[in-house]
């Protein structure tokens, strides 16, 4: 963006001095153009009244003179000698006579205002072209009777004089337009060197440098930029450290409570298993409280465990060395223990190596939230390897849930539907961070056929592909499709 900040701003410039070269060219060609043919005019025009002077006694022009008689006078010889290029006479028979045959069509281009202006007795001028050479042509009213008088003057002098002026001109707008391209890259490099700095920053901040400072240079605006910039990181990192700070004592605050709770919940567990087999010779009402009781401390214990997993997988405690299983039997093995009904399929099954532990836990909470949020759908878990990456989906046909929910699935303690009894709102979550760890990616979208939910677990046998963790994956990976081939997937 900065350099075509950059651009355009040595463009903008170029363009004004281009303007203003133009501007000012073109004023100073004209006024001395005009100079030039001002002092031309006065010339010729002096010249012709000292010509109309001798031509006022000269008797040639008495009345009745002809054209023979005005040639043998020898008067466009002096004429010519005087500095006109020629001479053509209108002695008003429409037979004009020229000194030259480069004259001869003369009286076609002169204007007729010239013409008018010389009837009336006024010297005028005119610049025009007589075979293809630029001329001045000054008009004289003829004294008393005789012929009008036409005058040539060369303007060629002046032309070229003009056309050396053009071709300086241009080439010294085209220097000043180079020379302005120069000095406005320099004035823009300079003047856009602190926002490039502060571009670079904010670009290292983006990466997580949140050390980075821009040193300010003078009192102007781009250094109060570099001063506001450098007061924004210092309170960015600020915010950061104490969010981090906040974020690592909520993190101690969920542990310390999981773990102080584990001792009056075991209790608790324990005071329930021995209730459980005499719940039903109590009354029907206190029976329903029992159950309740026993039903929600099971739930409270599920919870505690939860968060002490989450608290373990936060502190970012080393994961486990991948070890070999048999897939096929390992997947058996976890849905007979949490989804019994559900149907396995393996293709490509062969001995693995893999962390167990983190992909029994995957597997089994997206199989427990298979049974809880879809009681009596039709769940399958199917399993394809192919060379070196393993692909697992769960897929239920229940309820689902709508596009709004989908990217939120991997939240801690999302629940797309509250008033549903049952979990904790932090399976997927958990499922989702150990994916991350093992470098692996969890997805989730609509299952085929508009009903139910697919989840598909996409993890390396061998090395690994890009992962991140679990909030991240969750935001940027919730309801993409990872393999459109596999069982289950839409397409």
């Amino acid at each position: 963006m900065l350099r075509s900040f950059r651009s355009r701003l040595v463009a903008t410039v170029i363009a004004l001095v281009a303007v203003t070269a133009l501007l000012v060219g073109g004023l100073g060609y004209l006024l001395v153009q005009r100079s030039l043919r001002s002092q031309l005019v006065d010339d010729a025009v002096a010249r012709t009244r000292f010509n109309v002077t001798e031509l006022a006694t000269t008797e040639v022009l008495a009345a009745g003179a002809d054209r023979e008689q005005f040639d043998a006078s020898g008067l466009l010889a002096r004429f010519v000698l005087r500095g006109s290029e020629g001479v053509f006479v209108d002695f008003g028979d429409g037979d004009p006579f020229v000194s030259s045959s480069r004259l001869e069509d003369a009286p076609d281009r002169l204007d007729p205002d010239l013409v008018a202006l010389v009837d009336g007795g006024e010297i005028g001028y005119q610049f025009t072209e007589l075979g293809d050479e630029p001329v001045l042509v000054v008009g004289v009213a003829r004294p008393e009777v005789g012929p009008d008088f036409y005058f040539e003057f060369s303007a060629g002098e002046v032309d070229a004089a003009l056309a050396e002026l053009r071709r300086v001109l241009a080439g010294a707008g085209l220097g000043v337009a180079v020379l302005g391209a120069l000095v406005a890259g320099l004035i823009a490099r300079t003047v856009l060197r602190p926002v490039r700095a502060a571009s670079q920053g904010a670009h290292r901040m983006a990466e997580g440098d949140l050390e980075v400072r821009i040193p300010p240079r003078g009192a102007d605006e781009l250094g109060a930029l570099a001063v506001a910039f450098n007061d924004m990181a210092a309170s960015l990192q600020q915010k950061i450290v104490e969010l981090e700070d906040s974020r690592a004592r909520e993190r101690r605050f969920v542990a310390d409570v999981a773990h102080e709770l584990r001792t009056p919940l075991t209790a608790l567990v324990n005071e329930a298993a021995i209730l459980s087999p005499h719940l039903g010779v109590l009354p029907s009402e206190t029976r329903l409280v029992g159950e309740m009781l026993v039903s929600d401390v099971g739930r409270l214990r599920h919870l505690v465990e939860e968060l002490l997993e989450v608290s373990r997988l936060d502190t970012a405690a080393p994961t486990p060395e991948p070890s070999p299983v048999d897939l096929e039997a390992f997947l058996a093995a976890v849905v007979a223990d949490r989804h019994p009904e559900a149907t396995l399929t393996v293709a490509g099954n062969r001995p693995v190596t893999v962390d167990r532990v983190g992909l029994e836990r995957v597997v089994a909470n997206l199989l427990d939230n298979a049974r809880t949020h879809a009681p009596g759908a039709s769940v399958t878990v199917a399993a394809d390897l192919t060379g070196d990456v393993l692909t697992i989906t769960v897929t239920d046909d229940g309820p689902g849930v709508d596009d709004a929910a989908m990217p939120l699935l991997f939240d801690r303690f999302y629940m797309a539907d509250p008033a549903r009894r049952g979990g904790t709102g932090l399976g997927l979550a958990i499922a989702a961070q150990h994916a991350a760890r093992m470098g692996s990616e969890l997805t989730a979208c609509h299952a085929d056929g508009g009903r139910g939910i697919t989840f598909e677990l996409r993890m390396p046998v061998t090395g690994s592909l890009p992962g991140g963790n679990g909030d991240e994956m969750s935001a940027a990976d919730a309801g993409n499709v990872i393999n459109p081939d596999a069982t289950g997937v839409s397409p």
